[in-house]
């Protein structure tokens, strides 16, 4: 099982063309510095991924897919499978909410993905989380569960141990219009996620999944949501896209890690 590491993903979603890609990257590993207690990964769009690679120093940054077929090879035009993003990439975001929402992704077909990805061995970043409607409506948890439960499915105990969960509710993404997440309010969740992991797995599996957050966060309230009991980490998107909010963002998470509380920005 892995040695947890404190997980910042940057999620770039339709942003950067090739060089642009490259600058940012640029810009990102002159103010990002390399500690062993964090793990910062980004995920550029896929056009961007391959030339990306070969230009991060791979002991500051890792890479992330936003998105993969399931079938490792076939005639389905237009699609990149996880087979093809072997070797080239470490992380997988799977079920984003973007995808779930705009493209219509199911839970059979994230799980697909999820055991697409492990075969491959990449880690898969697992999205779960409900909309406005389903949380006013008091299935917040349900949705949660059944996004959780089915993603797992195919896997054993030993492969869902080295998963990422992030768990982004959806009410708070900025895509969607959403509204701010206050840090208090989304430890239930963590917890409830925790809980359902040790339910389906066992404590000590429960214990060496990384949850994440995910929702609009920045480097204003990132270090809230770090502190959060049992959050290993966070999902950004827009910030993302900023190499000094990201940056800061890593650097909070550092300075947490070792002891600190400060909200001093990092440039």
């Amino acid at each position: 099982m892995n040695t947890k590491r404190t997980l910042i993903i940057g999620n770039w979603k339709m942003h950067c063309n090739v060089h642009e890609s490259s600058l940012l990257v640029h810009r990102l590993q002159q103010h990002i510095h390399t500690h062993r207690d964090i793990e910062v990964v980004i995920a550029p769009t896929m056009l961007s991924l391959q030339p990306v690679s070969q230009e991060i120093d791979k002991r500051k940054l890792r890479l992330a897919s936003q998105d993969a077929f399931a079938v490792d090879e076939g005639g389905q035009t237009g699609e990149v499978s996880f087979a093809m993003l072997r070797h080239l990439v470490q992380y997988g975001i799977i079920g984003h909410s973007s995808r779930r929402l705009m493209f219509g992704e199911t839970l059979e077909m994230v799980r697909e993905k999820v055991a697409a990805a492990v075969r491959n061995d990449i880690t898969p970043v697992i999205c779960v989380g409900e909309t406005k409607q389903e949380r006013q409506a008091g299935e917040a948890k349900q949705v949660v569960h059944d996004q959780l439960t089915t993603a797992l499915a195919n896997l054993t105990s030993h492969q869902v141990a080295e998963v990422v969960i992030a768990y982004e509710p959806i009410w708070a993404i900025s895509t969607f219009d959403g509204e701010t997440a206050k840090p208090d309010d989304m430890q239930d969740m963590l917890d409830y996620i925790r809980e359902q992991l040790a339910a389906l797995h066992g404590q000590k599996v429960a214990r060496a999944v990384r949850v994440l957050y995910g929702g609009s966060v920045d480097d204003e309230d990132a270090l809230a949501y770090l502190q959060l009991k049992g959050c290993d980490g966070v999902l950004v998107g827009a910030a993302s896209l900023n190499y000094k909010k990201f940056a800061s963002i890593a650097h909070q998470a550092h300075v947490m890690n070792i002891g600190g509380r400060s909200h001093a920005k990092f440039v």
